[in-house]
């Protein structure tokens, strides 16, 4: 008996592509009952298989991995440099209030930044400027 049912060759599938009343185009193993128009599609799968992939498939499969990881790898950089601006930026902005160590009182009872205060400044609008070249550069591709 059991030898029977193996003997068959497998069945060629149906598939339907059927339109609505409302004019949706749908895809299935049965048609709706509604179903406008109705067009039946045998797939004979007893002939093929899964084949391995060609070489000239291989080859185009390994380009287009190595041109995406490449465009991946150049947003990454990109999206490094602008992460490294952003947090330049915060910096410079959250620098401007000055340290406890960074005011001398004056004669006149006033009080003046010191030396300190105006290198420390100086060093956060370097570091938001070169972050900016180096957004450039990324952005660039260079």
């Amino acid at each position: 008996m059991v030898i029977a049912l193996l003997a068959h060759p497998a069945f060629a599938q149906k598939l339907y592509k059927s339109i609505t009343p409302d004019g949706r185009v749908v895809y299935s193993d049965k048609p709706p009952p509604d179903a406008v128009k109705v067009e039946e599609t045998k797939i004979d799968t007893s002939k093929k298989g899964i084949t391995p992939p060609s070489a000239r498939e291989k080859a185009v499969l390994k380009k287009m991995t190595q041109e995406r990881q490449a465009r991946e790898s150049e947003q990454d950089r990109i999206r490094k440099a602008e992460i490294a601006l952003h947090d330049a930026e915060i910096a410079q902005s959250m620098g401007r209030e000055s340290q406890p160590n960074e005011r001398l009182g004056t004669a006149s009872g006033q009080q003046r930044l010191t030396d300190a205060y105006w290198e420390r400044q100086k060093k956060l609008d370097e570091a938001v400027e070169k972050a900016r070249r180096n957004l450039e550069t990324a952005r660039s591709g260079k």
